[in-house]
């Protein structure tokens, strides 16, 4: 009878369930199915005839490969960064938002905020490209009227790092900001009533009214963020990278993407995407638990 009763409400919901097809239908093609072609990781591939079961063989190179450990600390100090700088710009870009009395005003930001992340990272890159040149970028044009020699931010090691940073967080600080506005919309009119009432200055509201409202989407995604920590950019870092700075920002996906695609190696890079996947499972599982413990909250 459950069953029954449960088919029958996805009969009354076919329309639902049928928009919601395209979104599954993507998930299983490209992020459920390729989990079964990581066996590859064990064998070793061959074009012709069946592929031979060679155990750990590509970890234990993978691992003995002095690059790799450059790879690595790349990957892990990009998203570092990226994960402790940025995540908070969102929530702060959001009570801002909240603060603006003019509805129409604070909209027009809004749909700004919003547009660079409809941009592919190959727009974003030529635009910071522009915004950066040493002849006629922006910054440099500023460098230069405050007497200082102009500099080259997208050879420099030094920089590029947070040339990085500062172009991931303005493509993504409007829409990644739309969870937190979300929940600040969710908080009880009454509640801002009582705050006044009480004599509560607006900082106070914001600290002990709207902030707790926040909790459970900033500890969610936070959660999730350290499980995509080994992801530091695939597209970002191909559009931004050159011979000068590559020792700086070459991580775990553009290694990959060079030795499976480029060299053919497929085992190999398998290997390399599998020890990846695994870490990140670990640390969401890790997290969520500890989460858990110290706050009752976790991701799920």
């Amino acid at each position: 009878m459950k069953a029954y009763s449960k088919l029958n409400r996805i009969w009354a919901d076919k329309v639902l369930y049928l928009m919601l097809l395209p979104c599954l239908a993507y998930f299983v093609i490209f992020h459920v199915w390729p989990i079964i072609g990581m066996k590859l990781a064990f064998y070793e591939y061959r074009i012709l005839g069946d592929n031979v079961y060679v155990g750990l063989k590509y970890f234990r190179e993978l691992f003995s490969t002095p690059i790799f450990s450059n790879v690595l600390a790349n990957t892990l100090i990009i998203s570092a960064m990226k994960m402790f700088l940025i995540f908070p710009i969102p929530i702060l870009f959001a009570l801002m938002l909240n603060e603006f009395a003019n509805g129409k005003f604070r909209k027009a930001v809004q749909v700004v905020s919003y547009l660079p992340h409809f941009l592919s990272w190959v727009v974003i890159a030529g635009i910071w490209f522009e915004f950066l040149s040493p002849s006629t970028g922006a910054v440099n044009d500023l460098i230069k009227a405050l007497g200082f020699p102009p500099q080259d931010f997208l050879t420099d090691k030094g920089s590029i790092r947070w040339v990085l940073i500062a172009s991931e967080a303005w493509r993504s600080i409007g829409w990644d900001s739309i969870i937190f506005l979300a929940a600040i919309m969710g908080v009880s009119p009454s509640l801002y009533e009582a705050a006044y009432v009480d004599g509560a200055s607006r900082w106070h509201i914001v600290t002990r009214v709207v902030l707790p409202h926040l909790y459970i989407p900033m500890v969610t995604i936070f959660i999730l963020n350290v499980g995509f920590i080994m992801n530091a950019g695939l597209d970002q870092v191909l559009n931004f990278t050159n011979d000068s700075v590559n020792s700086q920002i070459d991580i775990i996906d553009t290694y990959v993407y060079r030795v499976g695609l480029i060299n053919g190696q497929y085992s190999f890079a398998t290997a390399a995407n599998l020890f990846k996947s695994l870490i990140g499972v670990v640390l969401v599982l890790s997290t969520h638990f500890i989460s858990k413990k110290l706050t009752s909250k976790g991701a799920w």
